[in-house]
């Protein structure tokens, strides 16, 4: 019988790439989601009963149990932007993912990777970063053989980076920017995949791995660089980090007082602490060459998606091509 690898969050952003590599690599996959109704789309990503979204609460011990049963590698994908309801940033980020790897030591699964992010830090301000660095502890030290892989903005077609942004292009003539110097290094979500696959199906080094895409940029020149795909002009607007720091509170205390009828999906003020610091790989990391990947630039990905936000969208390429036709 072919392995079983259990992906927590493994229908969302990262873990349904993750999912399809496994699947193709012929390893059957049990996808442990909060909402399996809602996670149907990775069942395609293989042979009919080979992909199975299963529920499951990573706060609770018996939830977690009960999905790990049977497998032979665990990877653990869950982490939140932002605290809504019982979601937060300690339970989910911190005990969450250190449940999860108690829980595989003590069933005996040999592989786990954990999906954390360049700029985890136990010392850190921000609950987010503080909280990553938090579960990588307590994964490690259930899981002394794990490996933590640490992305920088991953972009990919279902992106909340650039599409964000390039929907609010469509309809502003503005775009607001919180920390337009703060430096980030895109890493395109399969090549997070394949070092997940890779993490699983070969002979890695445990620890830590810091993945970065082959460009550094500031998040002004991202922003620059996402208008010139979609085509369209727009006034940047570096927003201070005062100024964030109190739209970042406004929407925080809305999100309080309305009782959950609100949830602040702008900015909050946890969101800003983390953009005062850039988001590149460190001096001495390891990554992506260690693992033997050579990462796709954005040169290369994000015309595949951002092309829905041009006027005219997929025509504007052909439009363009007989503009240039006619003037020659």
């Amino acid at each position: 019988m072919s392995k079983l690898v259990t992906i927590y969050g493994g229908s969302g952003f990262v873990g349904r790439y993750i999912a399809r590599r496994m699947a193709m690599a012929g390893w059957r996959v049990r996808v442990a989601v909060r909402r399996p109704n809602e996670a149907m789309h990775v069942k395609p990503y293989g042979a009919p009963g080979q992909v199975e979204p299963v529920f499951c609460n990573i706060r609770d011990d018996a939830s977690v149990r009960a999905v790990l049963q049977g497998a032979d590698a665990v990877v653990n994908c869950v982490g939140i932007l932002g605290e809504v309801g019982k979601n937060r940033f300690d339970s989910v980020q911190a005990e969450g993912a250190g449940r999860i790897a108690r829980i595989a030591a003590e069933q005996g699964i040999p592989a786990l990777v954990q999906i954390s992010a360049i700029g985890a830090d136990a010392g850190s301000d921000s609950d987010y970063a503080r909280t990553k660095a938090e579960g990588e502890a307590q994964v490690l030290a259930a899981m002394p053989s794990a490996i933590i892989l640490r992305p920088s903005v991953i972009f990919g077609a279902e992106d909340q980076f650039f599409n964000r942004f390039a929907a609010m292009a469509r309809f502003s003539p503005f775009l607001p920017v919180v920390g337009a110097d703060t430096r980030f290094q895109p890493v395109y979500v399969d090549d997070v995949a394949a070092a997940a696959e890779l993490a699983l199906t070969k002979s890695v080094a445990p620890g830590v791995y810091e993945l970065g895409g082959p460009e550094v940029a500031s998040f002004r020149d991202l922003m620059q660089n996402m208008l010139a795909e979609i085509r369209r002009k727009r006034v940047l607007i570096n927003v201070p980090f005062f100024a964030a720091r109190i739209m970042g509170t406004v929407f925080d205390v809305l999100q309080k007082l309305s009782f959950g009828l609100f949830t602040n999906g702008v900015l909050t003020r946890d969101q800003v602490r983390n953009l005062a610091r850039d988001n590149v790989v460190a001096d001495g990391a390891r990554g992506f060459a260690d693992l033997g990947i050579t990462p796709t630039p954005m040169s290369a990905v994000l015309p595949s998606y951002l092309y829905a936000y041009r006027v005219g969208g997929q025509y504007k390429s052909i439009h363009e091509s007989a503009e240039r036709f006619r003037k020659g």
